[in-house]
Order: structure tokens, then sequence, then C-alpha cells
């Protein structure tokens, strides 16, 4: 057993250090932005992002680095997403109430029902347009992998939808905080926004940390809602296609472990058995990882992927995000966020 560790803690350190150092360069960027603009126009999440796909697009990386890439930005993150849910208690969940959480399911079907029929109209595969809907609407690469077994999609069909949520991904978590000045948005509005329309619980850290903390908590609870749908949609989508001879989704694959560790220590912050002397290191605990994740994921982003996607999976990735943008600035106008 020990020597099982000791391999596999071998097979993941070398890409492990180049998250490290990737880190380390975007903590060091701010710092030098900070100093010389007196503050941090990007702050180390959105940097490492940044550097990571830009080592990724003009370095080419050999495979012994995969591994840890790997790592970084799956288990770390995972693990940050547990940390932060130490932030937030159950109080906070209840002041969303029902016509948000409602609201959230709302725009996640409608979504999938669009993206699909975008999908379709761009003349892609059924199974195709299904991996695009459900990773545009849940959770990008995480509902495209859980789907897949369930529709019996081919790696490839697979291959191609993961392109567009990794690249478009970072577009979105870039871009997405300039809406903030340009239609006048509070950080309530935008947190419920960014959780709405990014892809993944990390990428959402990313897109509202630089706005505001109260973004970050709204976002991240917003999109935890969202994720949560996963498992009715999939349970859904293996019953109508079942008799095709799709698999069963695995629990696993509807309620991921980090989403019930995340749920756990919110309900320990919420009970008081976090100390108050804890909650602030474990804060920054989950940033600091959070960083090493945004550069494991910049580092596993290759621009050139939306070549090999195809221009319809691309098309179609677009023109469904604008709808799922459209809709939820939609939601927010209807319940009334200050």
């Amino acid at each position: 057993m020990t020597r099982n560790i000791r391999s596999n803690f071998s097979r993941i350190l070398p890409g492990l250090i180049l998250c490290l150092l990737v880190s380390i360069a975007a903590y060091a960027l701010e710092h030098i932005e900070a100093h010389y603009f007196g503050r941090a126009w990007l702050e180390s999440i959105v940097l490492a992002i940044l550097i990571g796909a830009a080592v990724r697009s003009l370095f080419s990386l050999s495979g012994r680095y995969h591994a840890g890439i790997q790592f970084s930005s799956k288990m770390i993150l995972e693990i940050a997403i547990v940390l932060l849910g130490a932030s937030i208690s159950a109080e906070a969940v209840m002041q969303a109430g029902p016509a948000l959480i409602g609201g959230i399911a709302g725009v996640v079907m409608l979504s999938i029902g669009i993206s699909y029929s975008i999908g379709r109209l761009m003349r892609l595969s059924h199974r195709m347009a299904v991996l695009v809907a459900c990773g545009n609407s849940i959770c990008g690469n995480s509902a495209i992998a859980a789907t897949a077994p369930v529709i019996g999609a081919s790696s490839d069909d697979v291959a191609s939808s993961i392109a567009f949520t990794a690249v478009l991904g970072v577009v979105v978590v870039l871009c997405l905080p300039l809406l903030v000045p340009l239609l006048n948005m509070s950080a309530a509005q935008y947190g419920i926004l960014a959780g709405l329309t990014v892809y993944a619980v990390p990428q959402v850290l990313a897109a509202t940390a630089p706005v505001a903390a109260l973004s970050v908590q709204i976002g991240t609870l917003v999109k935890l809602v969202r994720v949560l749908m996963l498992g009715p949609v999939i349970v859904t989508i293996g019953v109508i296609g079942a008799k095709s001879g799709g698999a069963r989704p695995k629990l696993s694959q509807m309620v991921p472990w980090f989403i019930i560790g995340f749920l756990g220590m919110m309900a320990l912050r919420s009970l008081s058995l976090i100390p108050q002397v804890v909650l602030t290191p474990l804060h920054e605990g989950s940033t600091a990882l959070t960083v090493i994740a945004m550069a494991g994921l910049g580092l596993g982003v290759d621009v050139r992927t939306v070549v090999k996607a195809g221009g319809r999976v691309t098309l179609t990735a677009v023109f469904s995000l604008l709808a799922l943008g459209a809709i939820s600035l939609t939601l927010i106008a209807m319940l009334g966020v200050a």
C-alpha cells in the first residue's frame, strides 16, 4: 500500500509542481499590479488561468505533467469547494428563498430545451445536442461526463463537447465581470448571474472574486443549486433513454462528493460547530487551493481545441450561452433582486 502511495505521488508530482509555479507567478503578478497601479485589476485566480493557458498553448507539455495537472484541476478544486462551505450558513440559503431556488430549476430546464433545439438546428446529432445542452445548462464537463454513458455517447462526441467548455468557460470567466458596470449590476445581481451562467463551480469563484465577497457567496450558492439539478436531469434522461441501450446513472454522477462535503461544512457553520477562529484560515485556504486549481484548469486548456471541436459545436455552445444569459437576466428582473 505504501508503495502504491509513493507511486501515485511520484506520478502527480511534476504536474503539481508546475501548477504551484503557475500559482506563485499569478500571486506575484497580482502583487506587482497592486504595487504599481494601486489595485489588482486581474486577481490571482484569473491570472492563474491565463498563465496556465498560455503555458499550455505555447509549449508542448509532456505526458508526465498530465496526472498532476488533472489532480490539481479536479481533486484540489473539489477540496477548495468543500472548505468554501464553511463561509456560507443555512441562513443565506433561507434568505435566497423558494422563488430563487425554483427559478434556478426553471432556468436549467428551459436552457436545456433551448440549447438542444439550437443544436438540432445546427444539425448536430441527437447525442451531441444532448451533451452540449446539459454541459451548457448545468455544470460543463461534469454534466457531459455524467450524461455521456447514459445516452451511449461516443468518445469523439464527449471530446468535442468538452473542448468548448474548456475554452468557452475561460472566456466567460474573463468577460462576465465586464457586465457589472455595463448593466449597472449590484453584487447580489451579479452573483446570481454568474451562478446561473458560468460552467463550473471553481470558475464561479474566479468570475465573482474580482467583484465582491457577496457575489462569491451568492454565486457559489446559486451554482451549487444548479449543480444539484444534475441528479434529476440525469435520472430523467436515463429513464427516457433506457430503451435505447443507455446505462443507468450512478449516484456519484448525480451528486458529486464535494457537493455533499460543501453542504456538510455549511451545516457545521450553521450549527456554530466550527470555531470562529478557524473560519478565516479555512477561507484563505480555500482561496489558495482555488488558485492552484485554476492553474491546473488553465494548463488543461489549449485554445487550439476550439478548431478541433468544429464550427457547429462552437456556434451551438455560443448561442446556447447567450440564451442562458438572457434567461438568467430575465429571472433576476422577475425576482426584483436589488
